[in-house]
């Protein structure tokens, strides 16, 4: 049923108002730790006596940090939510699960033990599939299904890991894995439980190769939805790997290796995709893949580093936030061209925004940051992580490894420049179409405007001052990653730094003008996707071997097990087993009953003899004996069964007694 537009309106008014208050809340939790009016040990709420183990929470630097990330998207979602759902149905549910969500992921946030992040994390997941399946068509429910089919699998594993975990250390409280796991003699189980659990945080960070749902939520998903799962939810997947990483294998570098490889395949594999997209919110759905890469570069060499890992620590944090700030602006951009064209597709949208002075610098700025141009944001983070890998040297392995990742970084700028002169520079080829365009002055309401208009501010202003607003954030956090002391200060705008970042520029302009315009454009057709409809992870690989393939498989399995214990059972009934010949086989009574009944025959007879001679009786008690017989193990059958039956409804009501007692 459609909600109405007053209904719509209420639930906005609620929505923004609850997100507000929370965001305030975080705002003087901040204040609080940046004042150090408070520690970390002073803010350490729990809720005992849930499954057991309770609900265990902390306060720190990094997660007041990534809190106060977290409700400011909400709130400036929110804004945008009354006019881009005002003509959709079922506005009230997508509320609903906002918060919802907001809630279980400020849960994963701040949780303090792994058991805690794994309850909010599950929740998190399964509210989150609604934002997916939102518009209840077949593109968005399949994608749905992907999308919880990595959750729950993702989830299941991480389960075991936990358990496995908590069998060898006895504990599950993110302070304390690091001390048990090197008094820990099995190293290599604690090893595998960690692989595990990176199995479950990896599938919602969107890292390669469980990065299937990233391309097929974003598109099909609201625009504020995306976003969120963009810009936050992934995060919280890069919160748990980095538990894993800075709180149980700190300074191990075969872990650190692990991270490295999966990220440059992430960094690399989603940015090639979305030189290849020609659709606008699956183009940032596989640049946030990309940017999540990047990401667990960072995470990866802070434990090839070890102890001197200040500034992969700072970078991975730093990197971490501006993704989030960033996807936020674009996403919420792509937003109000989805709501104005009802078209995604770059073809489609083709010069929209050519009139559109502010929609044009809010999406610039987003751009110019993901691309890691100088004087944004972007630019200092990466600067960060590229110097993290300098740093570490390493030979040619390490060499190659910095090569992927400033072709990488001119791949993000070359596929948003392609994004933005599509969108912004270009005329749409049908002039009917771009004089439309043209003339829509009026795109977006006050609120929306206020939304994007404050988060590209934001980002603009946090890029803007690299040594008084992110030095200083950075340290704020980076106790949770175990680093005391950062060192000197980077200069982050010396040639040698400044030389990554152009290198990247060039090669961003290369594949852009001999790849994107003469490859990827056409004159006749516009934007062509050439990529392989056969290479898609999902269909190719996981569809056909979970759902087809391996219940083949295990089905064939079974049933040879099955026919074996059941020809087994037959061998031996014919041979060992086999029974024994019966003789004889009585059709009534018993040795007693016969005993009995030729007594009394015998009785019968004397009795014709002597008193009965009149009248004899021809009465055959050996078969009126066994009738008897009969009859009472009827009877004593009869009665066992109604006492076994009096029996087990006594133990069920005893056990409802003993049940009410423990509860009361």
């Amino acid at each position: 049923m459609n909600d109405t537009m007053k209904e719509v309106k209420k639930l906005n008014i609620y929505s923004v108002f609850t997100i507000l208050v929370t965001f305030l809340v975080f705002l003087f939790m901040d204040a609080l730790l940046v004042l150090r009016i408070t520690k970390e040990v002073d803010i350490c709420p729990e809720i005992p006596g849930i499954c057991g183990f309770g609900l265990h929470f902390v306060v720190d630097g990094f997660r007041t940090i990534y809190g106060l990330i977290a409700v400011f998207m909400w709130f400036m979602v929110s804004l945008l939510c009354q006019e881009y759902f005002k003509k959709h149905h079922n506005v009230g549910r997508f509320y609903l699960f906002l918060l919802l969500t907001e809630a279980a992921t400020l849960g994963v946030f701040f949780s303090a033990d792994l058991f805690t992040t794994f309850i909010f994390f599950e929740i998190m997941s399964f509210t989150s599939y609604v934002w997916v399946a939102q518009e209840e068509n077949v593109p968005s429910l399949r994608a749905a299904e992907t999308y919880l089919g990595v959750a729950v699998i993702g989830g299941l594993v991480m389960l075991m890991g936990i358990f496995i975990l908590y069998f060898e250390l006895g504990t599950l409280t993110i302070s304390e894995l690091l001390a048990a796991y090197r008094l820990c003699n099995n190293k290599q189980v604690i090893f595998a439980a960690g692989l595990c659990i990176l199995f479950g945080f990896g599938a919602k960070a969107g890292a390669f190769p469980l990065h299937i749902w990233l391309p097929k939520a974003h598109p099909v998903a609201p625009a504020p939805a995306s976003a969120l799962l963009s810009g936050i939810l992934t995060k919280t997947g890069i919160y748990g790997i980095l538990i894993l990483s800075c709180n149980l294998f700190l300074y191990d570098k075969t872990w650190g290796m692990i991270i490295l490889v999966i990220g440059v395949l992430t960094m690399f594999g989603g940015a090639l995709l979305a030189v290849f997209s020609v659709d606008l919110k699956r183009t940032l759905a596989c640049s946030s893949m990309s940017q999540i890469g990047f990401i667990l570069v960072g995470v990866g060499m802070q434990g090839l580093l070890g102890e001197e890992n200040a500034l992969a620590v700072h970078g991975t944090l730093l990197h971490m936030g501006n993704h989030s700030l960033i996807k936020l602006v674009l996403f919420m951009a792509a937003g109000v061209i989805f709501m104005n064209t009802h078209a995604l597709n770059l073809n489609d949208i083709r010069g929209y925004g050519r009139k559109k002075p502010l929609l044009k610098v809010i999406f610039l700025v987003g751009a110019l940051a993901i691309g890691g141009i100088p004087l944004f944001g972007g630019y200092i983070s990466k600067t960060l992580l590229h110097e993290s890998i300098v740093e570490y040297g390493g030979g040619m392995g390490f060499r190659f490894v910095e090569y992927i990742f400033l072709f990488s970084g001119g791949l993000t700028i070359a596929y948003m420049t392609k994004l933005f002169v599509a969108i912004f520079v270009e005329k749409n080829p049908d002039e009917r179409l771009q004089k439309k365009y043209d003339e829509k002055h009026s795109y977006m309401n006050l609120g929306s405007r206020l939304a994007l208009s404050v988060s590209a501010l934001v980002l603009f202003i946090w890029g803007l001052f690299p040594y008084r607003i992110m030095d200083r954030v950075a340290e704020f956090g980076q106790g949770f990653m175990n680093l005391r002391n950062f060192g000197e200060r980077v200069n982050y705008f010396s040639i040698g730094n400044l030389k990554g970042a152009m290198i990247s520029v060039v090669i961003g302009a290369v594949v852009y003008l001999a790849f994107i315009r003469t490859v990827l454009l056409s004159e006749k057709k516009g934007y062509v996707n050439l990529w392989p409809n056969w290479l898609d992870l999902e269909n190719l690989l996981y569809r056909p071997v979970l759902l087809g393939f391996l219940p083949f498989l295990f089905g064939v399995i079974c049933r040879i097990l099955d026919s074996f214990v059941d020809s087994i059972v037959v061998l031996l009934r014919k041979t060992i087993m086999k029974d024994s010949p019966i003789p004889t086989e009585r059709v009534e009574g018993s040795f007693l009953s016969d005993a009995v009944g030729g007594i009394l025959n015998g009785i019968q007879a004397l009795g014709n003899c002597l008193w009965n001679r009149k009248n004899p009786k021809e009465k055959n008690y050996v078969h009126a004996m066994a009738m008897q017989q009969e009859d009472l193990k009827e009877n004593t059958f009869l009665i066992q069964r109604s006492l076994s039956f009096g029996l087990l409804m006594f133990c069920l009501g005893l056990g409802f007694v003993l049940v009410y007692i423990i509860l009361m």
